[in-house]
């Protein structure tokens, strides 16, 4: 086997953090070294300082790890995964860059800065071209790379395939996993056998994320997409998976089965690289009329996949459908260890 690359992970003892360590134990390139999180951790061994919620076991190769304090030092690996919460993040990513490391981030302090890519590996590969603006702009020796919100992900797999038809608008109805509230999350008192129709500042970026990613990158500038979305953002009692139900306009009226025919056909640059975390099929179109469901399509494609259903016409817009996605999978952890992946298969990982 080729020798590994060395990452590490910022922000690693909170839930996102936990989910990029599954992500990455028995990766084929990348090799988790440097455990990174507040001045608070610094110092215990990853098993001190961390409240372990994951299904799975803890590996054991991490446990003994020392946590570091989130802050460039001498022989920290190049490549980080940030999954810092934004109240730090911005300042902290900023300061790895300018140091030479490339960040990786889950946080969303950078996605809408015009010079940072907001990148879905299958949608707009051809984003990461704004790196070397990025470059310029800011005097980095490093760069960073953003990646969505985690229900922003479940809603532009469910549309890109329907770009070709011509997106006008969009209505937007999240259905949010707790886990998506971090840990220790929601008090129990506030969200058993209850719905809470707010989550702060989401709704914003589901009517501005998909913009930035479904748009064209021109002279080393985003051209975002010209439609209209309507978002509503709702948490309810689910431990993993955002569903997303969906309305939309389209220019070219073409009918449910071509549009079923372009959520079975989509695929993209990590399908053609075949890279690690890739799915084979990253939009998978489900003909059961109760699905998707959370607890039984959250984890397909290992997370990575998005799963889509209850395609039919639209009395108010044109169509309708339902999409779901694993939040801290493929919205966070494995959205963001893709990404890197794809970035090292184009050689700008150095």
């Amino acid at each position: 086997m080729p020798q590994r690359i060395e990452v590490g992970v910022l922000g690693a003892t909170g839930m996102v953090g936990q989910q990029f360590v599954n992500q990455l134990r028995n990766h084929p390139w990348f090799e988790l070294t440097w455990l990174g999180a507040s001045e608070r951790s610094a110092g215990k061994t990853y098993a001190e300082a961390t409240n372990w919620v994951q299904d799975s076991t803890m590996p054991a190769e991490i446990a003994g790890r020392t946590v570091r304090e989130a802050k460039p030092e001498p022989g920290a690996p190049k490549l980080m995964f940030s999954a810092m919460d934004a109240s730090v993040a911005g300042e902290i990513e900023k300061a790895f860059a300018r140091a030479g490391h490339v960040i990786v981030s889950n946080s969303k302090n950078h996605r809408m800065d015009p010079h940072t890519p907001l990148l879905v590996p299958e949608i707009n590969p051809d984003h990461l071209g704004m790196l070397d603006a990025q470059r310029a702009a800011y005097g980095w020796e490093g760069a960073i790379v953003t990646n969505p919100n985690c229900s922003t992900v479940a809603l532009v797999m469910g549309l890109a395939p329907l770009k070709p038809f011509g997106i006008r608008k969009v209505n937007a109805v999240t259905l949010q996993a707790i886990s998506g509230a971090g840990y220790p999350g929601l008090p129990s008192i506030d969200i058993v056998a209850n719905a809470i129709p707010y989550i702060g500042g989401e709704e914003d970026k589901v009517e501005t994320e998909p913009l930035k990613i479904l748009g064209s990158l021109r002279g080393g500038e985003i051209q975002p997409l010209e439609m209209t979305i309507s978002a509503q953002c709702n948490r309810v009692q689910v431990i993993d998976g955002h569903m997303v139900c969906v309305s939309v306009e389209l220019e070219e009226k073409a009918g449910v089965e071509a549009l079923k025919a372009a959520f079975r056909e989509y695929s993209g640059a990590p399908q053609q690289m075949n890279l690690p975390t890739a799915p084979a099929q990253p939009v998978v179109y489900l003909e059961e009329p109760n699905r998707p469901q959370p607890r039984r399509d959250a984890l397909a494609g290992g997370g990575m996949t998005v799963s889509v259903g209850r395609l039919r016409e639209c009395p108010l817009l044109d169509y309708k459908f339902v999409c779901l996605g694993h939040n801290t999978i493929r919205g966070a952890a494995g959205a963001a260890v893709l990404n890197a992946e794809l970035m090292h298969a184009q050689g700008l990982l150095g």
